[in-house]
């Protein structure tokens, strides 16, 4: 019998569910999306995310089951994002695992929601190590090396604001809808870089700093009103993306200096910043035409179930199971994200 990995996918704002089968063949990935409801205050509103998770969870499971043509006993195991993410919304799709694993007798598998987002390359092909991840998300922003598989050191992160965050700050002063970027994104199509905006100086070579840079524009916003004066958003925008983005690649050129890397990867939701896609892999070349580049595609790089289904296919493999008093941790490392094989 073919292996058969379920996962569900609650972090944050999209309820999701997905059916693998045999590592990489995805026979279903369903998601159900809370921006409409969330867009209207501007950000997620954690107790309403729980909510519509609870509300949404049992539908997006039957689909994703239907689509795939299989039912509960045809299942290996059941994989779940355990965290990091709201806490609420975590509760939702763990204790939905936890029900189908004790109904199916099958296994539980936790899986590290960044983890996951990195693991989402293996859609593009197998991932070569030692591997350096650019995690590049609304609520975390590092550099993660990966010495072998399943190995996490976080080399460099943000010492404040997250990238994602910081787009949709700057999105919000300049009266753009929510989320940001997509939006920061189409507008810097039509602008020219034209204001001058810092890099804010961080304790760590490797780190950035995202609020230093959503401050500067803010001020920017505030003064042209003061004195009465328009400013052209496009070329706002179109600053603040050159700038943000550079600065995380100009830390990835600097950790490639400390650390031999086979292979970089880019996870997260931001991954899909065309800027971001155009410029790392130009850069990365410019300096080590030998190191491979992998972006996942599009449909992969928001939260869904298929990221978390692919890693948690390996992890079946090596025997990662989680006890089924597994909790929620919103706060959950990725360096600690190094379970042991079941004896």
């Amino acid at each position: 019998m073919k292996k058969c990995i379920l996962a569900i996918e609650t972090s944050c704002d999209e309820t999701s569910a997905a059916v693998l089968v045999d590592d990489r063949t995805l026979l279903s990935n369903i998601v159900s999306s809370q921006i409409n409801v969330h867009s209207h205050y501007g950000g997620v509103m954690p107790e309403i995310a729980s909510r519509l998770h609870a509300e949404q969870i049992t539908l997006v499971l039957e689909r994703a089951l239907r689509e795939s043509n299989l039912d509960y006993s045809k299942l290996s195991a059941v994989a779940v994002t355990a965290g990091p993410g709201l806490i609420g919304a975590l509760h939702v799709g763990l204790q939905a695992a936890k029900a189908i694993a004790i109904a199916y007798q099958i296994p539980l598998i936790a899986v590290h929601h960044i983890a996951g987002h990195i693991y989402a390359n293996h859609f593009l092909g197998a991932m070569e190590y030692p591997a350096l991840a650019v995690v590049v998300s609304g609520g975390h922003t590092e550099l993660v090396y990966m010495p072998h598989e399943l190995e996490f050191q976080i080399v460099g992160r943000t010492q404040d604001d997250a990238i994602g965050e910081a787009y949709d700050k700057v999105a919000r002063v300049l009266g753009l809808p929510y989320p940001g970027g997509p939006e920061i994104d189409r507008l810097a199509h039509q602008g020219v870089p034209s204001y001058v905006l810092p890099s804010p100086k961080t304790d760590h070579p490797l780190n950035v700093s995202y609020s230093g840079l959503k401050t500067a524009v803010v001020n920017l916003v505030h003064n042209a009103e003061q004195r009465g004066e328009s400013l052209r958003v496009a070329d706002v925008c179109a600053s603040f993306q050159k700038r943000a983005v550079d600065m995380i690649v100009d830390r990835l050129l600097k950790a490639l200096e400390r650390y031999p890397v086979q292979q970089i990867v880019v996870a997260g939701g931001v991954a899909a910043n065309s800027y971001l896609r155009e410029s790392l892999p130009r850069r990365v070349r410019e300096v080590a035409p030998h190191i491979e580049v992998a972006i996942p595609p599009f449909w992969c790089c928001t939260d869904n179930a298929a990221m978390i289904a692919v890693l948690a296919s390996r992890m079946y493999d090596l025997g990662h199971f989680a006890p089924l008093d597994q909790g929620a941790d919103p706060d959950w490392s990725i360096e600690d994200f190094l379970p042991q094989p079941k004896e």
